[in-house]
């Protein structure tokens, strides 16, 4: 991946940019904050953590939990090392995402403003927001959280298909990803707005040394992941086969908490698979990476399409399931104590570590909404506090899924909890490991 130079022979006046870091913490691959350094002479950066975060929602759960957030926190301290290696700095304010923004454009006199184009719906609310209050404003809206670009879609997000297997054949037969950029070599003169003490947040204070847990967050460790995951492991070769064990760090990529707080690109995986093709091996299951990467497509642009249906109990479908919630079921599902040994052993796993294989969490919400018979938003919610890896296009389309009524044409999809036993954990190490 080549660095990318800042052309010189713009010759226009320029003036003040910022950058506003969201679900992209990187600087690998990113075409927003190229073009805004492009137009500006000074730039700023910052993040902000939403204290809506922290509140208990109508789930009775804060969205972010200790195991999320320390992940977060570290991919925040390796972006905001990596900045000051350019001669800059990363803000982390904590607040109320509109009131801190306004705090910033307000004092930074910014003419421009940089950001990455996510489809959550929420997400989108605060750039039309940000369009209506600050009309003199220019945003820069980049799009480096997709394999492809909205306008290289064969159709509309309003058509696009809502199963996967037809949006996948269109978008086959059709496109290849984007290519990723590399990261900027020269920045413009950097710009420091000041802010209360309070309003900050100093995330190298925030960071628990004493977390145990293979997965490190932030850029750097995500890409020497990959590369150790394609070039030494050659794992890549083998990945169909084995990607649905319980709990083995080499069987699948783990790629997932990188990519969903940006601190990897999809376009630089493809990128980095397709290299693995070309001097390794070219087989199913490298292909069955890229598989992976259509469904994450797949619920992002799904979640543009349907908006806050996606949060619905009806989901896209609008046909209400017949569930409910029981606040003890649901108490005993989320921390293992279900009576189901497979379930428990996966759900434990998930409070110890903030992640679970694939095939588990099909299981677990399964059971969760056939089974148990609960409410699939409170599994929703328990995993978007839980997941290391949680992204709102990829965790509530399939808890959609699962429950009936999403993008799965065939409906009420249930798993038979001892088939799945005898299959995946056949000798009970895994439930061994994890219930003791």
């Amino acid at each position: 991946m080549p660095n990318h130079t800042l052309s010189d022979n713009n010759t226009t006046k320029k003036q003040r940019g910022l950058f506003w870091f969201r679900h992209d913490l990187r600087l690998h691959d990113q075409p927003a904050l190229i073009e805004l350094c492009e137009k500006v002479d000074e730039v700023s950066f910052i993040y902000i953590l939403d204290e809506t975060h922290f509140s208990p929602t109508k789930y009775g759960l804060q969205r972010m939990g200790d195991n999320r957030y320390q992940f977060l926190i570290a991919t925040l301290a390796d972006l905001k090392r990596s900045l000051e290696n350019q001669g800059h700095s990363l803000t982390v304010l904590k607040g109320n995402t509109s009131e801190c923004l306004a705090n910033v454009l307000k004092q930074g006199h910014f003419v421009y403003l940089g950001l990455n184009k996510h489809s959550g719906f929420y997400e989108r609310k605060h750039v039309d927001e940000l369009a209506y209050n600050y009309p003199n404003l220019s945003i820069i809206e980049g799009e480096a959280l997709t394999l492809f670009n909205e306008n290289d879609l064969p159709f509309s997000v309003a058509e696009m298909p809502d199963v996967f297997s037809p949006f996948r054949r269109k978008v086959e037969k059709k496109l290849t990803p984007r290519e990723a950029i590399g990261t900027l070599e020269n920045f413009p003169s950097a710009f420091v707005p000041e802010f209360a003490e309070q309003d900050k947040l100093d995330v190298n204070a925030e960071l628990d040394n004493g977390v145990s847990n293979e997965f490190k967050g932030g850029e750097t460790a995500a890409l020497e992941h990959l590369n150790t995951y394609l070039f030494d492991w050659h794992a890549a070769a083998t990945y169909k086969e084995t990607r649905n064990a319980l709990d083995s760090w080499k069987d699948s990529t783990k790629l997932s908490p990188w990519l969903a707080v940006g601190a990897l690109s999809p376009r630089e995986v493809v990128r980095q698979v397709a290299k693995f093709e070309q001097q390794v091996e070219k087989n199913e299951s490298t292909y069955w990476i890229y598989f992976e990467l259509l469904w994450r497509e797949f619920f992002h642009w799904l979640q543009t399409k349907y908006e806050e249906r996606w949060f619905k109990f009806g989901g896209i479908q609008r046909a209400a399931p017949n569930t409910k919630h029981n606040p003890k079921v649901f108490v005993d599902w989320c921390n293992g104590d279900t009576g189901y040994p497979i379930i428990d052993a996966c759900m434990k796993q998930l409070k110890a570590t903030g992640y679970m294989s694939n095939r588990g969490r099909q299981l677990v919400a399964s059971c969760f909404v056939h089974e148990l018979q609960q409410d699939w938003r409170y599994g929703a919610a328990w995993f978007e506090n839980q997941l290391l890896d949680f992204d709102v296009g990829s965790n509530w389309g399939n808890w959609l899924y699962l429950a009936g009524v999403g993008s799965d044409p065939r409906g009420h999809r249930q798993f038979n909890l001892d088939k799945q036993t005898a299959t995946y954990d056949p000798d009970g190490a895994f439930r061994q490991k994890w219930l003791g």
